[in-house]
């Protein structure tokens, strides 16, 4: 199939028709892999972050969420700077 490219602001795009999109499940967002000199356009099913409360409860319940790293701060440190 062939589709021409298009001129958007200082871009260039394609236009996917939209039985393509039905097809190829594409909805908001895919992920561009450029491999041997070939556009690769995979859809994207799962938004970042995306059952992150549960997991975070998760640890809660299971004493695992104490922190790695202080979070405390020095305000007289001689580094610190505003």
């Amino acid at each position: 199939m062939k589709a021409a490219i298009v001129q958007i602001g200082n871009s260039k795009g394609i236009r996917i028709p939209k039985t393509v999109l039905v097809e190829c499940q594409i909805e908001d967002e895919v992920d561009l892999i450029v491999e041997k000199n070939k556009l690769i356009v995979v859809p994207l099913k799962s938004k970042p972050r995306q059952g992150w409360e549960n997991q975070f409860k998760a640890m809660a319940d299971h004493k695992d969420d104490t922190l790695l790293i202080s979070d405390s701060m020095d305000l007289s440190d001689k580094d610190w700077e505003w």
